[in-house]
């Protein structure tokens, strides 16, 4: 066993990264996996989805256009880009994005609200609000992307909700899954002791140990005031017995050196690194440090040292109702990995045995979406959340820019507020993903189109996957805007409105998901 204080030593790094792959390897449970395409509605057969292969297309190569302050791009009328005008329009009409499937900040928001209190606006991520809810997007056949493309108009004039929806096959159609070498990172600080927190980890971490596989690594790592490696990197095999020890043995302790155990963890990870095995990194923590290296960009920097140099992403689990939502994303946007909460022990199970499964491989790396607004039926767009993630148009084909990792069986999707031109008509917007393969960094590239009429008239009378996804943006919208310095989507209902919508959808699907977000909107217009 190794003890490290709050120096940065070598047995600190280990441990967190050991903590990771535990938290990690859970997710991989072959017995608690769900279905990859549950829940939505109707296939979208208005898209024009063509397969790119790994030949980049012209980039544009016109100046960029003024972005407006509500982070949306104002077109002007503008030349056609003749005969690509249709994948790639003027620069002004264009919008990137990394992909982003973490789903935390709607997690958190749920915790808060049930406690009775109003989210920080800060802390309201809507893309996240939008992307914990599966949707039924035509799969497809090999190891990329489906494009899907669809929208409705909204109450207001001329404004539409278009949706971009991306999907990976699902894990069953790819064959048995590598390996895989997991660290958990356990936060073992003394607020951990608050039920809901180490209690719920220690259940998870026991339920994934006896459901991982003999040829699987696991590896613990903990911290507090000092990082400390439970249990190296071991094959499972005859060993769970050893893990579950480790597990049973996590107890609370003192003060949270958070940078301690992400350098511990790591180093752990990387000295019990695997050849042709998935190596990954699962922090569960409440984010709170309050001693050793507190500063968010020096622990950041670890964590994108050792992806660049070694390949191992971080998936992070947050924990507790005082939470630190900023630094856990920023620490899974920086390890090229995605970020969860968990509050209860059927949120554990989903973030467990349903979402954990679908990080452990990787479809894609360095993903990347880029959306092309035709100038000639487009007068103005936002894309909803996506903040942090935007990419310069010019770097959506340079390779070097870092995009989003997404596992198989993932769906990732973005929405947009589009105002159309009056009686525009004809083509509206393509969508194109280009992503890495994870093991040649070959580039490959994936679009769809919809055109104006393919909107529907009603975003409240569309097939439900757009529904809930109208919903759920709404609802983060409107969490938003409580700060008073946000303009509300195009065609927002009042929270009493949205929750009486949200309570028929839920009725009408009897989806235990959509029950939950409708509780979580009642809740919140009890305390707007």
């Amino acid at each position: 066993m190794h003890r490290y204080g709050t120096h940065g030593k070598r047995g600190r790094r280990g441990a967190t990264a050991l903590l990771a792959l535990t938290l990690a390897g859970g997710l991989l449970l072959t017995g608690c996996g769900g279905d990859d395409d549950a829940s939505g509605g109707a296939k979208d057969t208005t898209v024009d989805s063509r397969r790119r292969g790994s030949a980049p297309m012209p980039p544009p190569d016109r100046p960029r256009g003024a972005q407006r302050d509500d982070g949306g791009t104002s077109t002007g009328e503008g030349e056609k880009n003749g005969d690509s005008r249709e994948i790639a329009p003027d620069p002004d009409h264009l919008s990137t994005f990394a992909l982003d499937v973490d789903t935390a900040s709607y997690g958190y928001a749920r915790r808060t609200l049930s406690e009775g209190r109003l989210p920080d606006p800060a802390t309201v991520r809507p893309e996240e609000f939008v992307n914990s809810f599966r949707q039924d997007y035509e799969r497809p056949d090999g190891d990329g992307f489906s494009v899907t493309v669809d929208g409705a108009r909204t109450d207001d004039e001329d404004w539409s909700l278009v949706r971009v929806g991306l999907a990976t096959r699902s894990a069953e159609g790819r064959g048995e899954r590598p390996p895989a070498a997991l660290t958990f990172v356990i936060d073992v600080s003394g607020s951990m002791a608050e039920p809901g927190r180490l209690d719920l980890a220690r259940e998870a971490l026991g339920t994934m140990t006896d459901r991982l596989r003999d040829d699987d690594s696991v590896a613990l790592v903990t911290f507090s005031d000092e990082a400390e490696t439970v249990l190296p990197m071991t094959r499972l095999g005859d060993h769970r017995g050893r893990v579950h020890d480790a597990i049973d043995g996590l107890e609370p302790a003192e003060s949270t050196n958070l940078g301690a155990g992400v350098e511990a963890g790591y180093e752990t990870a990387v000295e019990g690194r695997r050849e042709g095995v998935t190596n990954r990194v699962v922090l569960v923590s409440d984010a709170l440090a309050n001693t050793g290296d507190t500063d968010a960009d020096t622990i950041l920097e670890r964590v994108a040292t050792e992806r660049r140099e070694h390949g191992i992403t971080l998936f992070g689990v947050g924990v507790g109702s005082d939470y630190g939502d900023a630094l856990m994303e920023r620490l899974a946007d920086k390890g090229d990995g995605h970020t969860a909460y968990v509050s209860t022990t059927e949120d554990a199970r989903e973030v467990f045995c349903e979402q954990l499964p679908r990080h452990i491989e990787l479809t894609a790396r360095d993903a990347k979406a880029q959306v092309a607004f035709d100038p000639e039926t487009v007068a103005e767009f936002r894309l909803v959340g996506y903040d942090n993630r935007q990419v310069a148009d010019e770097d959506f084909r340079d390779d070097r820019v870092d995009g989003g990792e997404v596992g198989p069986g993932h769906t990732v999707t973005a929405l947009y507020a589009v105002r159309t031109r009056p009686g525009a008509d004809g083509h509206l917007a393509t969508a194109t993903v280009r992503w890495l393969d994870p093991d040649s960094r070959d580039p490959h590239e994936e679009s769809g189109a919809v055109e104006t009429d393919a909107l529907g008239e009603s975003v409240w009378d569309a097939e439900r996957g757009l529904r809930v996804t109208a919903t759920a943006a709404y609802f983060a919208d409107a969490l938003r805007s409580a700060d008073g310095d946000r303009s509300s989507l195009p065609g927002a209902p009042g929270l009493s409105e949205l929750s009486e919508r949200a309570d028929g959808l839920a009725d009408r699907t009897e989806d235990e998901d959509l029950r939950e977000l409708a509780e979580a909107i009642g809740e919140a217009d009890r305390l707007a």
